[in-house]
């Protein structure tokens, strides 16, 4: 893009620039800059992009999309992206408020942009990249299926003045209404990982295979503790005292529950258990917390995965269970969106995204730790999947027809912001 067109199309940003995108658009396809990539420590972190490079692929097919990674997108990551969505170019680097970019190509993808989109995460992640964007480009934003727990002067006025913003959960769309913020358009919209389609088939046939797990005859079980503990699987992260206590504090209490759940799979069901995991973390959880507990009976039953996967591998595997639950919100959200049963379990530590279960139709399947009513109904439920598969895709169907229709009018949106309705 030439100097004399990046500077018209930022100075028309600033008064609506839907109508010059329009007119480009005869001329070429819109061109969508996705801000995301947060890490690939977990494979739900990691989920969030391609769940919507999906749905910008699927909805907005006329748009041109480059991603604006972080820089811990790892060149694993990216292949299997990749592998996926062959023609994305991805960029990394930061942006100054004078709008210089550290390195050429994510100068070159700012030029280029008509449109920023910050992709779905636990909160604002990108909020200074955002800032930037718009104090040197002009140029609209928005920003898709985010949690908010708090929004300071900065934040407040960056989600004011989006296009739109979409919150993951009710409980953060009414924590931004109380705190100020006003925005044209301020909704619900699903959790970007809905549409992770990612797969590695080969990987998990050979996987299930040594594992003598059969399509249909297990489930998937995830533990976690309260905090995770980044300071194992992060170099810059120092050891963080309070959050170990509290992890060596509740990690009993918290596992029992699952622990519980997995006997009575073991012994009243056809079922296997699986034991995977969603961070880097958890193998060692799953090892110590549940599986060194259980009776040798159950234990014979269950398989341990000892090692970490990535997202492709992790979804294949888990659309051939007969579901999953634990401790973990994106896993079950992968599996929700290609129509898994998934139960959800949540703690006060966790942020308020566990409650989309309820705005999504799934209330009942969402299980609060700190309430011993909720740890009684586990069990049941998790038996109840499983031995009544029909009822239970019958429910997660329901669900995910909720989810893609918000998906659809939400994109909807974001067409109309680039002149295409």
């Amino acid at each position: 893009m030439g100097r004399r067109r990046f500077l018209t199309l930022s100075a028309a940003a600033t008064a609506g620039l839907a109508g010059i995108i329009r007119g480009a658009s005869a001329a070429r396809r819109p061109r969508i800059l996705l801000r995301s990539s947060w890490q690939v420590v977990n494979i739900g972190d990691i989920a969030h992009t391609p769940g919507v490079l999906a749905l910008l692929e699927k909805h907005i097919p006329e748009a041109e999309v480059r991603l604006w990674a972080s820089g811990d997108l790892s060149p694993e990551v990216a292949a299997m992206e990749h592998r996926r969505f062959p023609n994305l170019r991805i960029v990394k680097g930061g942006l100054g408020m004078d709008g210089r970019a550290s390195n050429p190509d994510l100068g070159d993808a700012v030029a280029w942009a008509d449109f920023l989109l910050h992709g779905s995460g636990p909160s604002f992640v990108a909020r200074h990249d955002v800032a930037a964007f718009v104090k040197s480009t002009g140029k609209p934003y928005g920003v898709y299926g985010i949690t908010c727990g708090g929004v300071g002067p900065e934040e407040r006025d960056l989600l004011g003045r989006a296009k739109f913003v979409f919150f993951r959960d009710s409980v953060s769309l009414e924590k931004a209404r109380a705190e100020g913020v006003k925005c044209p358009v301020m909704e619900f919209g699903p959790d970007g990982a809905f549409a992770a389609d990612l797969r590695d088939d080969p990987a998990a046939t050979a996987f299930l295979r040594s594992a003598n797990l059969e399509d249909k005859k297990f489930v998937c079980c995830i533990p976690r503790l309260r905090y995770t503990p980044y300071w194992k699987i992060k170099k810059d992260r120092a050891l963080d005292p309070q959050k170990h206590a509290r992890n060596e504090e509740m990690k009993e209490r918290d596992h029992a529950p699952l622990g519980e759940a997995i006997a009575a799979v073991a012994r009243e069901t056809g079922c296997r258990v699986l034991l995977c995991p969603e961070d880097m973390t958890q193998m060692e959880v799953g090892r110590e917390m549940l599986l060194e507990k259980l009776p040798g009976e159950v234990r014979a039953k269950v398989v341990w995965r000892e090692n970490f996967w990535l997202t492709d591998e992790a979804l294949s595997v888990y659309v051939r269970s007969a579901g999953l639950f634990g401790l973990e919100m994106h896993s079950p959200i992968m599996c929700v969106g290609n129509g898994i049963p998934a139960l959800v379990g949540r703690f006060a530590e966790q942020t308020s995204k566990g409650f989309m279960w309820r705005d999504i139709g799934l209330g009942d399947w969402l299980f609060d730790f700190d309430r011993p009513e909720d740890l009684a109904r586990l069990t049941p439920a998790v038996l109840a999947m499983i031995k009544d598969p029909a009822a239970a895709r019958a429910r997660v169907e329901k669900a995910r027809e909720f989810v893609t229709t918000r998906q659809r009018e939400t994109m909807a949106v974001l067409r109309k912001c680039l002149g295409l309705l």
